[in-house]
Parts: structure tokens; sequence; C-alpha cells
């Protein structure tokens, strides 16, 4: 009984050895998502900016040490200044936006679901998007004058360039054998394109709303210091008349922050809204 075990024991290994040796694959993706991964940037620049100061190595006239502008932040809004230029700058931000927002979407939809409205849309908002937006200020000022309505007509703008260009682009890209699929199972046009365009376009839509949230706060650090009398922008250019420096980095971090916070919330509903598909940044 031994020896019949022992020779079924060399047969296995002898089959083993000769078995073709399978081997390991590598792990090609970056691996797991590390818990807010996104705030090791600002903290590793905010541990130097600290360090740098400590050690003399920075002017305090021209970069103040980050305690210095957090109790330049606290006075700000202890005595009122900066929470009503926050909520300034949030309205205007907010109402050029949203106004972006619609814009952008449904010239979009037009242009990519229609040849007419791609003639007659898709030429003008490229012609727009070579014209920098920045530019059209002093011709804006002219039109609607200078107080807020040229403000959030320029935000306006900066927000819906990129969201046609990347939901139009998402939209072209749609592979037409949807359309014959659609096409064969007799889908109706309403049906096509909330079960078809709609799924197909959102990874676009929601590259251009990142860009279209981070150019909406380029924008109105440029236009609340044209004849403002609030507003994150305004206060950093009174600032910069009497030459303090702290007060411009506390409208720099705020805007930071700010940026930092609205293209998070606009990840988050991305990664909810696109849960089904799978991505190296899943």
């Amino acid at each position: 009984m031994s020896a019949v075990t022992t020779t079924e024991a060399a047969v296995t290994v002898a089959a083993a050895k000769d078995a073709p040796q399978v081997r390991r694959r590598r792990r090609l993706s970056p691996g797991r998502r590390l818990p807010a991964a996104r705030l090791a940037g600002p903290v590793l620049l905010l541990a130097l900016w600290a360090a740098a100061s400590a050690a003399g190595q920075l002017d305090p006239a021209a970069i103040p040490a980050p305690w210095t502008v957090v109790r330049t932040g606290a006075h700000l809004w202890t005595d009122g200044t900066l929470p009503t230029d926050i909520l300034t700058s949030l309205q205007r931000a907010a109402t050029g936006f949203v106004i972006g927002l619609v814009a952008g979407v449904v010239l979009a939809l037009a242009s990519g679901l229609s040849r007419t409205g791609e003639a007659l849309i898709d030429g003008t908002v490229n012609l727009n998007r070579a014209i920098p937006t920045l530019g059209l200020i002093p011709l804006f000022i002219l039109w609607l004058g200078i107080g807020e309505t040229f403000k959030v007509a320029i935000i306006a703008i900066v927000v819906y360039i990129p969201i046609y260009l990347n939901t139009h682009a998402a939209l072209s890209g749609i592979d037409h054998r949807f359309v014959e699929l659609a096409e064969v199972q007799g889908l109706s046009r309403f049906a096509f394109v909330r079960q078809i365009v709609v799924p197909g376009a959102l990874p676009g839509f929601f590259v251009g709303l990142r860009l279209g949230v981070t150019g909406s706060w380029l924008g109105l650090v440029v236009l609340e210091q044209i004849n403002a009398t609030s507003g994150l922008g305004y206060m950093m250019f009174q600032a910069q008349n009497y030459g303090q420096s702290d007060v411009i980095l506390v409208g720099l971090v705020v805007y930071g922050v700010f940026g930092l916070v609205s293209d998070s919330a606009v990840r988050l509903v991305e990664r909810r809204v696109l849960s089904w598909r799978r991505t190296l940044s899943s």
C-alpha cells in the first residue's frame, strides 16, 4: 500500500514539473484609491510653506507665514469683511455658472443631435472659443454697463464653452452601431436620447462641468477688480494698493478652497452617476 502511495506521489510531482508554469499576472492599474488622497498635495505645500517661514527663508513682507495669514483671515471674518465678500463672490459665480451650464448643455444637444444645429452652432462656438474671453470685457462694458450684468455674462461665457465642447465631443463620439441598434429596436426619439445619448454623453459632460466650475472662479478673480465695491477680488485689489500681502493671500486661499471643494463635489457626483463605468480612477 505504501509503495502504491509513493508511486502516485512521484507521478503527481513529475506531472506538476511537466505542466506549463502559469505566470502571475502583473497588476498594471494604479491600485486602490487612497483616502483623502487629493489633500496630500495641498498639505505638503502648506508644510513646506510653514517650514520655510519658520526657518526665515521667506520675506514676511512678500510671503507672510501661514499663521499670519490665518490671523488676518480670522480678523477679517470677525469684523464682517470676509463673510460679505465671500457671499458676494458666491452669488456672482453661481449666477454666471448656472447660465453658462444651461447654455452649454442646450447648445451641445442642439448641435450634437441635428446636422442643421451643428451647422449653425458649432462654428460660432468655436469662433467664440478662439477669442480670449477676458478680451471681451471692454465690449461688454459698452453693451451692458459696468455693473453686475457684464460680470455675470463674462462668467457665463467662460463656463459654457468647455461644457459645450466636451458634451458635443461626447455626443459626436457615440458609436453609430448604437444608433442602428436603436432603429432596429424601434426606439422613439425620446427613448433614444434617454437610453443611449444621455448615458453616452455623460462622461464628456462631467469633464466640461469640472472645467466650467474652475473657469467660473478664474474669471471671477479678474472681474471683481473692475468697478466692484465688494467681493474677494475687490478685497485683494484694495490690499494690493496698501501693500497688504497677507490679505491677498487670504483671498487666494479662499479662492483655492472654493475651487477644490467645488471640483471635489463634481467628482463625487460623477462617481455616483457613472458608477457603472470601470476606469483607472475607480
